[in-house]
């Protein structure tokens, strides 16, 4: 371990993983308990078309795919709201076109990066001091927004329509809640990347649902248990030479498939 350690660019990954957590667990909790996990991997990939108009027009990559983020999950929001599609076919919709969308643009732009590829399949050896950066603010505003409006999640999570009798801005809460689902996928991608970062909001949360009364203690254990298989992930990667994120992935489902075989408290 520390061998590993010796190594800044280690360093650097070790501190994301300990930032990216705490979002994960939070805010993977709240998608659980709404049973939304699908809405995660909806935003992964619709900001794919993100990251291909951000390489067609030359800008930095985290922009393109924040915004194209935080436009679907908002529109996934607007449309399911107001009826005009269901949440589902929303989703669907949104996945598909930016998947095809950023395929399209990444074919005029007529590059093939690295880097793009660590978008797709997660790249946790390059780690830049803007990415801890990024991740730290994102635990400040999901923290301070759960601290503030723990109440206000919690009924719109178990009963949306009580909320809104109680006086609940059901629509900012709705609203402030997509803008952190879709800004932890897009810093999740850089540990897991796209294509599994669906598991890493969703896996931790469910295990720690089965061992938990209540959602605070339900957000505290899915973060130790981000942070845990992170940390096992990566140093399993180090030690064999294997790509961080699925390793990441695989230890989370080896502890989530045990879970299951255990008695669930009453």
């Amino acid at each position: 371990m520390s061998e590993m350690l010796s190594y800044s660019f280690m360093q650097n990954a070790f501190i994301l993983t300990v930032l990216a957590s705490i979002a994960c667990g939070i805010v993977g909790s709240l998608i659980t308990v709404n049973r939304m996990s699908s809405f995660t991997g909806s935003i992964a990939h619709a900001s794919f078309g993100g990251l291909g108009l951000a390489y067609l027009v030359g800008i930095h990559p985290m922009i393109g795919a924040t915004i194209f983020a935080l436009a679907s999950a908002l529109g996934i929001g607007a449309l399911s709201e107001k009826n005009k599609l269901g949440s589902d076919t929303a989703m669907a919709a949104l996945w598909a076109t930016g998947m095809a969308a950023g395929l399209v643009f990444i074919k005029l732009s007529g590059s093939y990066s690295s880097d793009l590829m660590s978008w797709l399949f997660g790249s946790l050896m390059a780690v830049s001091s803007l990415d801890i950066t990024l991740t730290a603010a994102l635990d400040v505003l999901v923290v301070t927004s759960v601290l503030l409006l723990y109440k206000e999640f919690l009924g719109i999570s178990y009963d949306l329509e009580f909320a809104r009798i109680q006086g609940v801005s059901v629509r900012f809460v709705r609203g402030l809640f997509f803008v952190m689902a879709a800004l932890t996928t897009i810093v999740l991608m850089k540990v897991t990347g796209l294509i599994m970062v669906i598991a890493l909001l969703t896996i931790p949360a469910a295990v720690a649902e089965r061992f938990s009364s209540s959602l605070s203690r339900m957000m505290i254990l899915a973060s130790l248990l981000s942070l845990v298989f992170s940390i096992i992930g990566l140093t399993l990667s180090w030690w064999f030479d294997l790509p961080s994120g699925p390793v990441i992935i695989l230890v989370a489902s080896a502890v989530y498939f045990v879970s299951l075989c255990l008695k669930k408290p009453s």
